[in-house]
């Protein structure tokens, strides 16, 4: 048999061959979103970041940057894979309901498939464009006016993320 030591060099070395390739890939997944994180004015913005992970059948990527203005807050987010999927479920769903409270609405916005949030009492709320099956990106705000943020949300170029969404 082998000793344990052995076997963990093994191990190691087999990793030491694997990692870069592997670490490689995860990086240029995800930083292909980052320029798409633009910078709005008069909000802070942190550095953007991202994550990707591959696993057997599936793999996941998103690209975030979170944003500051005194007591008001958004986030923008990217996300491919199975996440993206269940975020899609009220686009799909055609969910429209509004109350006193706010709204959760299902519509479109420069020819794209959306969801809109709003809850009024602390002025929070969510945009949820559909890229693709796929892939959404996601503008979460609080402490800010719903015609403010999607303003906001605007800026983002949605049809170019699309595109790089799409490409393998």
């Amino acid at each position: 048999m082998f000793k344990p030591r052995y076997m963990v060099s093994i191990v190691l070395l087999a990793l030491s061959m694997i990692w870069p390739v592997g670490l490689a890939q995860a990086q240029q997944a995800f930083q292909r979103f980052l320029p798409f994180l633009v910078d709005l004015n008069g909000w802070e913005g942190r550095k953007p970041e991202g994550m990707s992970m591959q696993m057997a059948e599936t793999s996941v990527t998103t690209a975030t940057r979170d944003y500051e203005r005194g007591e008001a807050q958004a986030h923008a987010t990217i996300i491919l894979g199975p996440a993206a999927e269940g975020a899609l479920a009220p686009i799909q769903s055609g969910m429209n309901v509004q109350t006193a409270d706010g709204h959760m609405i299902t519509g479109s916005a420069r020819g794209m498939q959306v969801f809109k949030t709003f809850h009024v009492k602390d002025k929070s709320g969510m945009l949820i464009v559909a890229l693709s099956k796929e892939a959404v990106f996601s503008f979460t705000y609080q402490g800010v006016g719903e015609d403010e943020a999607l303003a906001l949300a605007d800026r983002f170029d949605w049809k170019e993320i699309q595109a790089v969404a799409q490409k393998k």
